[in-house]
């Protein structure tokens, strides 16, 4: 390259890109490509040009000396051609010298064996940055104690929670109970409880080392929304006048008016209070009288609040138009809903506030009131509703639809927060099942969808049986047990019945209640009932069904067959059979089919060694079941008969 580059600077021309330099690659054998990029000045994927002082004419690659597609342009002066010659060779030799030289001087860069000079595009470029890691978020979910914990409830907490543990952030739980007619105690234990259950344990709230600080439930913090109701009245606003005052005004009055200019058709939905420009000292006359009254927020004239929401966008609101002076608190003192959530918000210090989108006219209130107290507002996204599979929002009359419905009928946490955290959100790919600490890594609220979800029942089963077939035995065992036990099929949780019916059923189940039946199947047994319903079975009678029989109890009497109340006879068992097989001839689904049939009384089912060990420790805990010794007894009738 260094005699090129002196042969065209001798000669004053410049060097032209051939035209198939587009897909060609020049490879030069140098230890170092960066340091000899630095030296030749260039750029990734730029062509070696030079300035021409007349246009270059094109030289097909055969004319070339290179293959790289670099021609040196024409010329019809033969005369020059040993001189030339000589100028090349002086390059050649110059770059040669210098090349020694910067190896005596600098290491080789390790790995570097050659460097590609591109074109345009065929260079990769480097990966762009990555994202800046997100500040801690303190989220927070205010459930109002009405009720049970639904769907829509258990997945605005889940996503709050999963925001707040991926930023290393706070969890907050707050009860929502100034509906004091509708909430109860009970209510609100049910809700934690199912909180507990999905794993969704928060960082401050009830029965909390922060509730020593201050109370999570609102109906504990009327001292605190009096006090800020108080700023509010002795705050003055743009327009000279108080952000919020008194309103004498009875809720017949209210209704009365409302009636009238709805008849009259002057009502555009608001109120508007005779006491928002009442004078000074006719209020002051009434509270000195005793008189009770509300205190309202006032609306500033063309007011408009504007928020950027992370699911819905930019939504903005003419709050004159469409709320008007609203009530701060109730003339009985109690505060409204609106109130309550933006002054804990602020206090609180949320950041973040992800909830149901018939929330979203809420936060014109909310706003406001935040403003005028001066705090700021926190970062919403409000997520779409959840429909039944009718096109309906999701209700009692679709099915299960509370957290503790869905744990009792056998679904497993994991897969409940699988399968709703896919409610309205997907991570851009074609994966379905995450665990718990997949979906902390990858969850964003930007990729909150606008749409409403569908609940589908049938989906959520199938979550949930990935979930069981992916569980280790032990685990499984810890939530099986309590169905086995209320289904009476053991006497306790930790009973090592559970632990092999885990075994056995764990590849078999969707929910954990479906493992109560197979374990029940396995304690019955009435064979001659299945020969005789059973068209399968009984054709394996013209197959020396009866034989067989008679080989099993033979290898039985003769202390052959693997001992049931060892821990070790599924395996012992798997190995018996084997060895039968060879002594009796038999394998494959001439052994198998028959044999199950004779050991289990069924002609399909779980592991024939599994239900065996389950037989003999249901046996020696008292639980009703068939024991081998009485099968082996129906086989020697069926063996004789």
């Amino acid at each position: 390259l260094c005699g090129v580059i002196a042969l065209q600077q001798a000669r004053g021309t410049a060097l032209q890109v051939a035209p198939s330099v587009s897909t060609t690659r020049v490879r030069a054998s140098v230890p170092s490509a960066p340091l000899f990029r630095s030296r030749m000045q260039l750029r990734p994927g730029q062509p070696i040009l030079t300035r021409r002082p007349h246009a270059a004419v094109p030289v097909p690659m055969a004319q070339s000396g290179f293959d790289g597609g670099l021609a040196p342009a024409a010329t019809s002066d033969s005369s020059n051609t040993w001189w030339s010659c000589a100028i090349f060779f002086a390059g050649v030799a110059a770059g040669w010298l210098l090349e020694q030289r910067r190896m005596t001087t600098t290491a080789p860069h390790p790995g570097a064996e050659c460097i590609a000079l591109l074109v345009a595009t065929s260079e990769k470029k480097a990966d762009a940055a990555a994202p800046a890691p997100l500040k801690p978020m303190r989220t927070r979910f205010a459930p109002s104690p009405t009720g049970s914990l639904h769907v829509g409830g258990a997945r605005t907490a889940l996503y709050n929670w999963l925001m707040a543990r991926k930023t290393g952030g706070q969890f907050i739980l707050r009860i929502e109970d100034t509906d004091l007619a509708r909430s109860t105690r009970a209510s609100e234990e049910s809700m934690k409880a199912d909180l507990r259950w999905l794993g969704l344990k928060w960082d401050e709230g009830p029965e909390t080392a922060k509730e020593a600080e201050f109370p999570f439930r609102q109906s504990e913090r009327g001292a605190i929304y009096q006090e800020m109701a108080k700023k509010l009245m002795e705050k003055v606003g743009p327009d000279g006048k108080s952000i919020a005052y008194p309103c004498f005004s009875k809720q017949e009055e209210v209704d009365a008016l409302k009636t009238a200019t709805e008849t009259t058709g002057e009502f555009q939905g608001t109120f508007v209070s005779p006491w928002r420009d009442a004078a000074p000292e006719e209020v002051q006359a009434k509270i000195a009288a005793g008189e009770t009254y509300a205190i309202r927020f006032r609306v500033p004239k063309g007011k408009r609040v504007s928020i950027n929401d992370t699911v819905r966008g930019p939504v903005s609101w003419d709050a004159e138009a469409t709320i008007g002076d609203f009530v701060l608190l109730r003339s009985t003192g109690v505060p409204v809903y609106n109130f309550c959530v933006a002054v804990d918000d602020a206090l609180m210090g949320i950041t973040h506030v992800i909830r149901a989108e018939e929330h979203l006219t809420n936060t014109l209130r909310q706003g406001l009131i935040l403003e005028a107290l001066g705090f700021p507002m926190p970062q919403y996204a409000h997520c779409s509703l959840i429909l039944g599979e009718d096109g309906s929002k999701l209700s009692k009359r679709h099915g299960a639809t509370s957290v503790a419905q869905f744990a009792e009928e056998g679904f497993v946490p994991d897969a409940m927060i699988n399968y709703l955290v896919g409610l309205g959100w997907n991570d851009g790919t074609e994966k379905e099942v995450y665990t718990v600490a997949e979906l902390i890594d990858v969850f964003t609220t930007e990729r909150i969808q606008k749409s409403p979800s569908v609940f589908d029942m049938q989906k959520l089963k199938w979550i949930n049986a990935q979930h069981l077939h992916a569980m280790d035995d032990a685990k499984l065992a810890t939530l099986l047990g309590p169905f086995l036990v209320k289904a009476e099929l053991c006497k306790t949780a930790d009973s090592p019945l559970v632990a092999v019916a885990a075994h056995m059923c764990k590849q078999k189940i969707q929910l954990l209640g479906d493992a109560a039946p197979m374990v029940k199947e396995a304690l019955e047994y009435d064979l001659p009932a299945t020969l005789t319903s059973d068209a399968s079975a009984a054709k394996l009678l013209e197959e020396d069904l009866k034989g067989l029989a008679k080989a099993v109890v033979e290898a039985y009497d003769a202390g052959e067959f693997p001992d049931a109340t060892q821990a070790d006879f599924v395996d012992k068992y798997g190995a018996w059979v084997k060895e039968f097989g060879k002594k009796i001839g038999r394998k494959g689904k001439q052994l198998m089919q028959p044999l199950r049939l004779l050991l289990s009384g069924l002609m399909s089912g779980p592991d024939v060694g599994c239900q065996l060990r389950i037989v003999a420790i249901a046996q020696a805990e008292g639980v009703p079941c068939v024991p081998i010794v009485d099968r082996m007894a129906a086989l020697r009738t069926l063996a004789s008969s």
